[in-house]
């Protein structure tokens, strides 16, 4: 029997009807600790985004009226910026914040994801719901390449979580 965290791939889910998109995914980990590489920048920092990018971390104030503003980097040089406030955080249940995209001014998402516990709580499902403004920009969103940068992402997030890189 192997203690290799399990495959998975994060559904990403475009409603047809209403200008949201939902993203669900296990993780092989409890929710508080899930939640915890999502609140604390330096984990952050180590997952989020596909592996051809870095992230520089300006602020990362993952707290109930908190803010947050980073860059995606290739090379050294920054491609992506991006910024939002977190409206609520609540340890290892629940995070709801607005993701904003620079290079798209106007644009803003606002994100509600819970972290729900599995397998009384030794693993845990995230339901990521971001509501945008229209329908068109949710056809963006989906078309923008995101889903590399999600899928990449919990890859890498899988990896912190077994190296016991979360406490």
């Amino acid at each position: 029997m192997s203690n290799a965290p399990t495959k998975r791939e994060a559904q990403i889910v475009a409603d047809p009807d209403v200008p949201t998109i939902t993203i669900t995914r296990e993780f092989d980990a409890p929710p508080e600790k899930v939640y915890l590489a999502w609140a604390e920048p330096e984990l952050v920092k180590q997952w989020m985004g596909p592996r051809s990018i870095d992230m520089q971390i300006h602020t990362w104030e993952c707290r109930t009226g908190g803010s947050y503003r980073y860059d995606a980097q290739r090379d050294g040089e920054a491609v992506a910026h991006f910024f939002g406030s977190f409206h609520e955080a609540v340890p290892g249940e629940r995070l709801v914040q607005t993701f904003g995209f620079e290079e798209l001014p106007g644009a803003v998402a606002l994100e509600t994801m819970t972290f729900e516990p599995l397998d009384d709580g030794r693993r845990c499902r995230i339901v990521a719901v971001s509501v945008v403004d229209s329908m068109e920009a949710q056809a963006g969103m989906m078309a923008s390449g995101m889903e590399v940068g999600i899928q990449e992402g919990y890859e890498k997030l899988d990896e912190l979580l077994a190296s016991g890189g979360v406490r």
